[in-house]
């Protein structure tokens, strides 16, 4: 059997009872270590489980899937995922992949940032399309996900944006030279996404355009959401640029219309009160 098992936002308690029995009855454990982070390491995770965690980083679960699928076949296998199995596609291919080969599977969900997102006081059934945002470079700075939270906008919907992740990248001459040397990783700040999007904003204007988003569109950002020292702060793209979150992981808000409610509980995370006096985004129902 092959389980997929979530692990929840924090730290090694957060997972389920039904996912720590199934963890324990396994005989090979896998902790899938490239989509997210815990705020714990792999070694406090070992002594919770009771159980020694082999790290299977993005090229092992994509070019290798089949040599740890094989190992199912035979013997109880658990793959560990921070949030929820279904948080990324590569572990859909995972399924398809066990389903293909004959491979029983059983998927055994936790708390992810798609829904632990709530906590900042915006109502799920609110939220348009999820974006990612990516690090930018000196030769690929892309701007699809900005169309994409404009059109959320559009409809009055919240954007939810997932900032990228780094881990175990090689640079373009490493790479080249297909040298097994890594960059360090790198995980993307609140502040960076607000620049990134400020950046098209302005770009977008030089081009004789109106961006449905502003300086002053309200915003979130939220940090190490369900561990402990946890941060949610609220206020303008412009004011995003600037706060201090700390450590990650982060992921950024941009707001569609407002609830009242939904206002009411941002206020308790601003940056700044007058940030939401002249806020028109409201909707009355």
């Amino acid at each position: 059997m092959l389980y997929l098992v979530g692990l929840g936002l924090g730290d090694a308690k957060d997972i389920t009872v039904k996912g720590l029995e199934a963890v324990r009855r396994c005989r090979r454990v896998y902790l899938e270590a490239y989509t997210s982070v815990l705020t714990v390491g792999k070694e406090a995770l070992e002594e919770f489980y009771g159980k020694e965690l082999i790290l299977a980083d993005r090229e092992m679960v994509e070019q290798e899937a089949d040599s740890l699928l094989k190992e199912a076949d035979v013997c109880d296998v658990a793959f560990l995922v921070v949030g929820d199995p279904f948080g990324a596609t590569t572990h859909s291919d995972l399924v398809l992949r066990a389903v293909k080969l004959g491979i029983p599977y059983k998927v055994i969900h936790n708390a992810s940032i798609m829904n632990a997102v709530g906590c900042c006081g915006l109502q799920l059934y609110n939220f348009g399309e999820t974006v990612s945002i990516v690090f930018w470079t000196d030769t690929w700075k892309p701007e699809s996900f900005f169309d994409k939270i404009e059109k959320n906008r559009q409809n009055g919907m919240h954007t939810l944006c997932l900032l990228d992740i780094k881990v175990k990248e090689q640079s373009l001459e490493n790479l080249m030279k297909g040298r097994k040397i890594y960059e360090p990783p790198r995980y993307m700040s609140v502040n960076q996404a607000a620049e990134q999007l400020l950046a098209i904003i302005q770009n977008r204007r030089l081009q004789g355009e109106k961006p449905e988003i502003t300086e002053n569109t309200i915003c979130v950002g939220l940090a190490r959401v369900g561990a402990l020292d946890e941060k949610i702060a609220s206020g303008t793209l412009q004011q995003m640029s600037t706060v201090e979150l700390g450590a990650p992981l982060h992921s950024l808000i941009v707001t569609g219309t407002m609830h009242p409610l939904e206002l009411e509980m941002l206020k308790l995370f601003s940056v700044d009160s007058s940030s939401f006096e002249n806020n028109t985004c409201q909707r009355t129902t």
